[in-house]
């Protein structure tokens, strides 16, 4: 008897569901939208500062009295646990804070700065100020 056997051919499993790298970009595609809608122009995308554990600043926008935000963006599909503004630690903040001060080397006079946080919930919300250049200890 000669039968043949036909290997089954696997295809990948489908998700409903995006990864938060997806998640993460389309908060920040959203975000930017409302900041330039409300005035801001863009300086920088996705700042990552050199070597290992540094970290990353997702917006860097200029305001209209030329002052530069340091924006955090914060994405959640849901307000349960906390919602987004909650994983906005104080270690978050220090990193953030040390990418911005990185990133401030090159200048030659400091401008005026302010870190803000931008929640992309089921609604959009805009903390100006939303905390200050954190204490780094080394």
């Amino acid at each position: 008897m000669n039968s043949k056997i036909t290997p089954k051919v696997l295809q990948p499993k489908k998700t409903s569901r995006p990864n938060t790298k997806d998640l993460g970009d389309k908060g920040e595609a959203i975000a930017l939208t409302f900041l330039l809608t409300n005035g801001l122009s863009l300086v920088q995308k996705n700042y990552k500062t050199p070597g290992r554990g540094g970290g990353e600043i997702d917006l860097i926008m200029k305001d209209g009295d030329n002052t530069l935000v340091f924006v955090e963006v914060k994405k959640r599909k849901s307000l349960r646990h906390g919602g987004a503004a909650s994983s906005i630690t104080l270690i978050k903040q220090k990193r953030i804070s040390k990418a911005a001060l990185i990133y401030l080397m090159d200048f030659t006079h400091l401008p005026a700065c302010r870190f803000d946080v931008v929640l992309v919930e089921p609604a959009i919300t805009w903390i100006k100020a939303a905390f200050e250049l954190a204490e780094i200890q080394t």
